[in-house]
């Protein structure tokens, strides 16, 4: 958590310098003298005592980190975005150390003020600054771009931000780099009369040449020397690696069948990688999202508790205790999992909970049917059976309201309530039970209201039935809902289809009767039988819910 701050205000001190320097470098599509003084301002800045530690202090911690983060790293399979992102920052110092020496360091050697006359002349009087300059506008302008959009878009506020972050990502290197070649052009004339040449370089020529050689040799050298301390991280990196794969390896079994093996210390994140499975991870392993999470079966008790990052990620999806984040995950033993969500999750994903985020818990499963609505559709116009479906939702809501349901689902011209998300499940029983009388009661207030509009009155049939339930958030990512799943939700809507069969307004469960303690042994009473158990359940059927108002009268 520390680092990843870190990482981010170093980055966010370098990209406000990179966008003034470069805002600075535009000038020079107007003149070379309001260039220069652009510079002075900047100087205030970057030249005073807090400007030069907070800028070249967040260039060495936010290098250090890069190259720590990369020696730390268990296989370099990532994102294509990352690996750009990754590659574009590592080039960046090797370019920048011949512009940093040139300019701040000669500075600060020489005692003089290095200005733009003198570093733009030096630089279109060297073929390979040329090139090597705007290279390194574009490299590091694309890594901050990079590094600012892939921690913004995981924020609701950013598609709002886009339109106008997209125009300053292409607009600023765009006229940084026409104030360059406006400026290069200007140079031409400066380089071919030696008048000007002489008073443009007359502070370099004056400097002793001790110091000019010493200033050439480190824009020589200190390139290479970058490149070598890559080299030679990337070469411990390997031989580290070589003998941890000598070490215990633990097992990932995944929940298509297959399994993974790896060795201690890889994430499940990196294990996967290595493995060439795909797995999503919007933020590319940096626990900023959640799209890595995973529901880890066997195994979940060997697992070291979450760290800040992970916890801090974990309880803004309210995610229960077995959801962990792969990206953080540093199994010591075999374990199983199951991803939450696919391979290709993306943002949208990231911003929701999204998949199967439940619990088992005992719940009241109400099914609601309106009668006829086909029949309905036949005699009437569409905005006139829409009219009525809108005011039979309506009332089914408003019910649920009064009566402690939670509305989970509807399809068409049915719903699917529960009871006792909040409540134990003997008050959840009862209170579905007082939901059914007070449904049937407004259904013949609405009739009534909608007596003109109507060839016949509107009915539902009920069905109720309780028990275990996988209760949670889940459904599509982009829509997802507080919903229930499980063998007793689906008895429940059984029970409302045989409705039809009983000519029952409700049809309720034996179970839920005995929960909500009332006897029911005076209704018709069946025994059905439901597809995937082989013992039947015993059902209570009635065409007047009303009657349960009495039975309930004492609870």
């Amino acid at each position: 958590m520390y680092e990843r701050r870190m990482r981010l205000v170093t980055g966010l001190v370098l990209a406000t310098f990179i966008t003034l320097h470069l805002s600075n470098a535009a000038l020079g599509i107007f003149s070379m003298e309001l260039m220069e003084s652009g510079r002075k301002l900047n100087s205030l800045i970057w030249l005073s005592l807090p400007g030069t530690i907070a800028l070249y202090g967040s260039l060495l911690v936010h290098l250090l980190l890069a190259l720590k983060s990369l020696y730390l790293r268990k296989t370099l399979r990532m994102p294509l975005w990352e690996a750009v992102q990754l590659g574009f920052g590592l080039l960046v110092p090797v370019l920048l150390a011949q512009h940093l020496i040139g300019t701040r360091i000669n500075q600060e050697l020489l005692g003089i003020t290095v200005d733009y006359p003198f570093v733009v002349t030096s630089i279109w009087n060297d073929t390979w600054s040329q090139w090597s300059q705007p290279l390194l506008l574009l490299l590091v302008w694309a890594h901050a771009c990079i590094g600012i959009h892939y921690w913004l878009r995981l924020r609701p506020i950013y598609p709002r931000l886009l339109p106008g972050l997209y125009a300053l990502a292409v607009l600023v290197p765009c006229l940084a780099l026409l104030g360059y070649v406006r400026m290069g052009i200007a140079s031409e004339a400066v380089l071919q009369d030696p008048e000007q040449t002489a008073r443009v370089f007359a502070f370099w020529r004056a400097a002793p040449l001790s110091l000019r050689t010493l200033i050439k040799d480190l824009m020589f050298w200190t390139g290479w020397i970058v490149l070598g301390i890559y080299a030679l991280l990337l070469a411990t990196r390997q031989l580290r690696l070589r003998l941890d794969r000598r070490r215990a390896t633990f097992r990932i079994d995944l929940s298509n069948g297959g399994e993974v093996r790896s060795p201690l210390g890889l994430t499940v994140l990196e294990a996967l990688r290595m493995a060439r499975i795909p797995h999503a991870s919007v933020c590319g392993g940096r626990a900023r999202c959640t799209t890595c999470r995973v529901r880890v079966g066997a195994g979940l008790a060997d697992l070291e508790p979450p760290n800040a990052a992970e916890a801090a990620a974990l309880k803004r999806i309210n995610a229960e205790a077995n959801i962990r984040l792969a990206c953080q995950m540093r199994p010591t033993r075999d374990l199983s999992i199951t991803p939450m969500l696919p391979a290709d999750a993306g943002v949208q994903q990231a911003r929701r909970p999204g998949g199967v985020q439940g619990h088992e818990q005992q719940v009241a499963a109400m099914f609601v049917d309106l009668r006829g609505s086909t029949a309905l559709g036949e005699k009437k116009l569409p905005y006139d059976v829409l009219f009525i479906l809108n005011r039979f939702f309506e009332e089914m809501a408003e019910s649920l309201q009064r009566t402690g349901g939670h509305y989970a689902q509807f399809a068409g011209d049915g719903l699917l309530a529960l009871y006792g998300l909040k409540t134990d499940f003997a008050q959840g029983c009862r209170q579905a039970l007082r939901g059914a009388v007070d449904m049937d009661r407004r259904m013949g207030a609405l009739n009534q209201r909608l007596a003109a509009e109507l060839d016949t009155p509107l009915r539902i049939g009920i069905g109720i039935h309780g028990g275990e339930a996988i209760v949670g958030t889940m459904g599509p990512p982009a829509s997802p809902n507080y919903s229930a799943i499980g063998d007793n939700i689906n008895i429940a809507a059984r029970l409302e289809q045989q409705s039809k069969s009983y000519h029952a307004t409700l049809v309720v469960s034996e179970a839920v009767a005995q929960q909500a303690g009332v006897d029911l042994s005076h209704w018709s009473c069946h025994r059905m039988t439901v597809r995937g158990r082989e013992d039947p359940i015993t059902v209570y059927a009635t065409e007047d819910p009303g009657e349960l108002e009495g039975l309930l009268a004492d609870h």
